[in-house]
């Protein structure tokens, strides 16, 4: 009897992930990582291909998921939606269906989410969301890991978000459901996550952890084991500038602000990181700061990722 195959799987959001599941990607990243720096590389996915769909450019996100598919044998495609049939017209569903033809998976990187969804819905092969508007799964397994990496478990720590309620901000809300940290969001009027995203951080069964919003960056950040900020002024949102500037004064993470975490606080932003905006480089550059190990990082989580989804296993 021909054994019935295993349903995809796809990466849209940390909904998409148990905590167990979770636990494995990072036991696999960890193995990983270790070998790299022994000079070992996988040869896991050789034979396997993965194409890169880009509606928004990237540095860390080409990069890492380029490189990672290299060293795990496989190859990557780097697909911009202005050089192919994407950016003339034709559907997603359409492109879904093709490229499942030839691909064995698929990341996109794009400004609706429902993009992400709609690729997911129509593609025959594992979809990862690269970025969307909403979420940004990758990223938060990455800075999940760097944190347990540094410090250990997240369960019981308070992690304190500056900034906008953006899809970092909402990858932080289903986070606390996963991991249990008491997450505190300080964001300016008119710029909290969407409702709809704690709504759903509430109907999820483990819902371990808690959520508050507030207006005051530094009630936020008392006593946090974890600061986190992202930029103020994401890709799209150019002709908002000076609004946002003025919106979000009174936010920016600096050391007056650290110095109001525990001790040995650390500091994490997803980059590019608009220096002496939302952070000053004081606090980027210092001893809190693991932001380069975070961007490190991307690359091994996301190797344990492409495994997980194109070898049905973790």
């Amino acid at each position: 009897m021909t054994p019935t195959p295993k349903k995809k799987r796809d990466l849209l959001s940390l909904l998409d992930l148990d905590v167990a599941e979770i636990a494995m990607l990072f036991s696999r990243a960890t193995e990983l990582k270790q070998s790299l720096k022994e000079g070992h590389t996988s040869q896991t996915l050789a034979g396997r291909t993965l194409g890169m769909l880009f509606e928004k450019p990237s540095t860390r996100t080409r990069v890492s998921f380029e490189v990672g598919m290299y060293q795990l044998g496989g190859h990557a495609l780097f697909l911009s939606s202005k050089e192919i049939q994407l950016g003339r017209g034709e559907s997603i569903s359409d492109s879904a269906r093709v490229l499942s033809r030839y691909l064995d998976a698929l990341m996109i990187r794009t400004f609706a989410h429902e993009n992400a969804v709609t690729l997911a819905q129509y593609a025959t092969v594992p979809v990862i969301n690269g970025l969307s508007d909403h979420f940004h799964p990758c990223q938060i397994l990455t800075d999940l890991f760097t944190y347990e990496e540094k410090r250990g478990s997240l369960a019981g720590c308070k992690v304190a978000f500056i900034g906008d309620g953006n899809n970092m901000a909402h990858s932080w809300i289903l986070a606390s459901t996963k991991v249990g940290c008491h997450l505190v969001l300080a964001c300016p009027v008119n710029y909290d996550p969407d409702p709809r995203v704690l709504n759903l951080a509430q109907q999820q069964p483990e819902k371990v952890g808690t959520i508050t919003l507030t207006r005051d960056p530094r009630e936020a950040v008392v006593d946090a084991d974890l600061v986190i900020t992202d930029t103020w002024i994401s890709m799209g949102q150019e002709q908002e500038r000076q609004r946002r500037l003025r919106a979000f004064h009174g936010f920016q993470v600096d050391m007056s602000l650290m110095r109001l975490a525990k001790k040995d606080a650390l500091f994490m932003h997803c980059l590019p990181a608009h220096r002496e905006e939302e952070v000053t480089s004081e606090v980027l550059d210092g001893e809190h700061s693991v932001v380069w190990d975070e961007a490190e990082n991307r690359l091994h989580v996301q190797k344990a990722i492409l495994e997980w989804l194109m070898l049905g296993r973790i």
